[in-house]
């Protein structure tokens, strides 16, 4: 019954709803891997900061095609979660298969219990960089806690802020108002809405800006996902932000977690939510007020990786909006069917270079990291800044 539904809904065995309701508290066991499922394959949506899938160097739109060799067709989501998940200190070995590269790619990391710290600051100069890495139980209380240590640090009133959304799945829906609170000073955050217009929900701004109005920046890409895209669309709505980075994943619904008896739970989407322009971004995403795409990411000179989102997923829901949005959706699957087909012809015309053969048994190692956050790495994370100081030039004086 549930294959016949969207991709985010599913039914939780006991321990996978105990599981889930421990992550939403910010501490969990695993790997760090936020998943979904497509064609069969376990598709990563992000790599929680800190965590060993993060420093193996998972990626957004990876897929994982085998669990210590045994392939992951034929399980449902549920199932391939729980075998990834195990006694801490305990080994996996995961096959990987990512756009841009040729072939399959073996990654083992060792499990680890997961204390996720969602916020992170850090100073540079004058701009106060915070970094988001999902929005659990206590992500706004973290943020104002913070936020004062970055004043306190630079000492005077800063040039700016970055707010970091990349690769950030999302989490809980109070949590993504709270964060989008906390810089707005009134106004419409997001409306959730089901089938039945009397279910219609709306959250409002309340008065006061905990940035007391400097200029923000919010970075976001593919991994950018539900509640991330909830705060960046209210900030690009009321003008407040300026967003950065590529399009979003486009997850632009809501899902209700319904117990059942036996301690198991049914996650359903039950709801669409809109920006306060009355956007939905399912299925299209955010896009940036400047697109700056991360160069250092790709491994291979002149590769660009499958760009892998919501609208790719199967079964994903349509945009409901008419106009504008549903002819971004339209025209954006034409381009990544146009994009896949181009990335065929040319892999099966070019003839490839003779290479040294590899010794036996030898396997693909996975593509080194990026460093989010070092300015020195992080290309995004550098305009960003530069755009923060360019800003600062016509920044009225204090008052």
């Amino acid at each position: 019954m549930l294959t016949s539904l969207d991709p985010h809904s599913a039914y939780l065995n006991p321990k996978n709803s105990k599981d889930m309701d421990i992550q939403t508290r910010g501490e969990f066991g695993g790997l760090g891997l936020e998943v979904s499922m497509e064609s069969g394959w376990v598709k990563v949506v992000s790599p929680i900061d800190d965590t060993p899938a993060y420093r193996a160097g998972m990626q957004p739109g990876d897929f994982i095609t085998h669990l210590d060799g045994e392939p992951v067709q034929g399980l449902s989501l549920s199932e391939a979660v729980d075998r990834m998940r195990g006694p801490p200190n305990t080994d996996i070995k995961l096959t990987v298969r990512r756009g841009g590269v040729d072939t399959p790619f073996d990654v083992k990391l060792t499990r680890a219990v997961i204390k996720v710290q969602t916020v992170k600051v850090q100073v540079h100069g004058e701009i106060g960089y915070i970094r988001i890495s999902q929005f659990s139980a206590t992500t706004n209380d973290d943020l104002k806690r913070l936020m004062a240590q970055i004043k306190k640090d630079i000492g005077k009133t800063p040039t700016g802020f970055v707010i970091d959304l990349r690769n950030n799945p999302g989490g809980l829906l109070d949590q993504a108002v709270g964060i989008s609170d906390a810089f707005l000073d009134k106004g419409e955050i997001v409306s959730t809405r089901s089938r039945r217009p009397e279910d219609t929900q709306r959250f409002n701004a309340r008065s006061g800006d905990i940035a007391e109005g400097l200029p923000l920046v919010v970075l976001i890409n593919d991994g950018s996902a539900s509640a991330s895209e909830i705060v960046a669309g209210a900030l690009q709505d009321h003008k407040r932000a300026v967003i950065m980075g590529t399009r979003s994943s486009g997850k632009g619904s809501v899902q209700t977690l319904i117990p059942l008896p036996g301690h198991g739970s049914m996650r359903l989407t039950t709801a669409r939510y809109y920006t306060p322009s009355g956007r939905s971004i399912q299925a299209v995403g955010i896009e940036p007020d400047i697109k700056v795409t991360q160069s250092k990411i790709e491994p291979i000179a002149g590769a660009e990786r499958e760009r892998r989102s919501e609208a790719s997923l199967r079964k994903a829901l349509p945009n409901p909006n008419g106009g504008k949005n549903a002819d971004k959706d339209k025209e954006q699957k034409d381009r990544d069917q146009k994009e896949r087909e181009q990335k065929e012809k040319d892999k099966a015309a070019a003839t490839p270079l003779p290479t040294q053969p590899a010794a036996p048994g030898a396997k693909p190692e996975a593509p080194a990291p990026i460093k989010l956050g070092d300015p020195a790495q992080d290309y995004q994370l550098a305009r960003a800044l530069d755009l923060l100081r360019g800003l600062s030039v016509y920044r009225p004086a204090a008052r």
